[in-house]
């Protein structure tokens, strides 16, 4: 297995805790730490003589097949430990191989490696969503709660208050582990913002690590423009304005350097929905999501303390955030969104594949839930079900044969409940 994901969402972290409940031993090798490792992996790919040497240099003696879980962390930086896949799926079945890597898609192109395609299962993984956030506060019985409710009656007033607190906590944290889990110990917004500040730099630091030195101050200024781009009237991610005279042609290499690791979302158009809807899906024409909420909340400045304040008038950055944390929960769950819009001003935030519909979502950062564009999509298009996302309280109603449901913000995880 393969287990690909941006920098600190959790991989080695969840690997361990899986290794240490099932298996009696973990044979650890991590390519960043030490070049000894990789060296293993230079004279072929005779994987009973890598076990052997692996096994002297991680725990001493041979690695037990059946005892023993086989971890190769950071492998990007070993491209012949990714070859060697292949191998191991083909020739020692018996031993379990879990295997980590950031920026992976990076890699694989930039040092043209040659993957074991159909011999690996691949995992991917995200920062927390709010319902693991939520697991992970004092709040978790809320939780157990919903999963017993029922979806179409509202929630008590003081549930949904509760619920509320700790979506306004989890859009300043965002889902990254190390600061969710820094959140819990402290309660204290300095040591969030600079946990943040911590990943933003790292983040910075690959660039120089791993892309070359012509698209580094490039993808220093997209990643930048990302907030502001997306706070804008006209959402569309526009190139000139990474910087004056900026064009696509110099950029676009760098935007897909920022997508392939994982670090950006694009989010198409659409004008005339169809399945699939990459099918019909306009890739000159896009929006431009960060891979964290909580990234996106300190990449915009904004306070944690302005944040947990209810909103006072129209906000382009708190509605951006708020975007950005729907697209996200979005592809923790396996959705991969288009947005739509019209000819004219017309626009719905996202449009989602859910077995054979296509459904639309309207996206409010408030309790304010009027959405001019979504009436027109549903009139034009008549979908069986369409969704609008705000801090109001759950509600169905039919209107003109669609099935229009007010789902809060909070309880956005559940959407594929209200969708069946």
């Amino acid at each position: 297995m393969l287990i690909t994901g941006v920098r600190q969402c959790g991989k080695t972290y969840t690997i361990r805790a899986f290794g240490e409940a099932f298996f009696p031993e973990i044979a650890y090798i991590n390519f960043e730490e030490s070049g000894d490792y990789a060296a293993v992996f230079d004279y072929d790919f005779d994987t009973e003589r890598i076990l052997n040497e692996l096994g002297l240099l991680t725990c001493g003696h041979p690695i037990d097949p059946a005892g023993t879980l086989i971890v190769f962390d950071e492998i990007q930086e070993c491209p012949r430990a990714i070859t060697s896949l292949k191998y191991f799926c083909e020739d020692e079945k018996e031993y379990w191989l879990i295997c980590a890597g950031s920026l992976l898609g990076v890699e694989l192109k930039r040092k043209n490696v040659s993957f074991p395609v159909g011999k690996v299962d691949r995992l991917q993984m995200y920062p927390m969503c709010f319902e693991e956030f939520l697991l992970a506060s004092e709040e978790k019985d809320l939780h157990t709660l919903i999963s017993g409710f029922d979806p179409a009656r509202p929630l008590p007033e003081a549930v949904s208050h509760r619920l509320e607190q700790q979506l306004r906590l989890y859009l300043l944290t965002g889902g990254m582990p190390y600061v969710v889990r820094r959140w819990f110990e402290t309660r204290d917004y300095h040591v969030i913002d600079k946990a943040l500040d911590t990943l933003l730099q790292d983040y910075r630091d690959d660039f120089s690590k791993h892309a070359d030195a012509i698209d580094i101050p490039r993808l220093s200024q997209i990643w930048t423009s990302v907030p502001q781009q997306l706070a804008k009237d006209n959402q569309k991610f526009v190139f000139s304005h990474v910087h004056e005279g900026g064009r696509a042609r110099d950029l676009e290499d760098s935007m897909q350097w920022l997508v392939d690791a994982g670090l950006v979302y694009k989010q198409c158009r659409v004008t005339v929905p169809a399945l699939p809807l990459s099918g019909c899906a306009d890739d000159s024409f896009f929006k431009v999501y960060l891979c964290d909420v909580g990234l996106m909340r300190r990449l915009s400045r904004i306070s944690c303390e302005a944040l947990l304040l209810p909103p006072s008038g129209f906000s382009p950055y708190r509605g951006a955030i708020t975007e950005n944390y729907v697209l996200t929960e979005l592809i923790a769950s396996g959705y991969h969104p288009c947005f739509w819009k019209s000819k004219h001003t017309a626009e719905v935030d996202f449009l989602v594949e859910h077995h054979a519909d296509i459904i639309p979502v309207e996206v409010k950062s408030a309790t304010h839930t009027r959405a001019k564009s979504l009436a027109l999509y549903c009139k034009t298009f008549k979908p069986r079900l369409a969704v609008k996302v705000s801090m109001k309280n759950i509600g169905i109603a039919d209107h003109n044969g669609v099935r229009m449901i007010q789902l809060p913000l909070y309880l956005f995880w559940r959407l594929p409940v209200y969708c069946a």
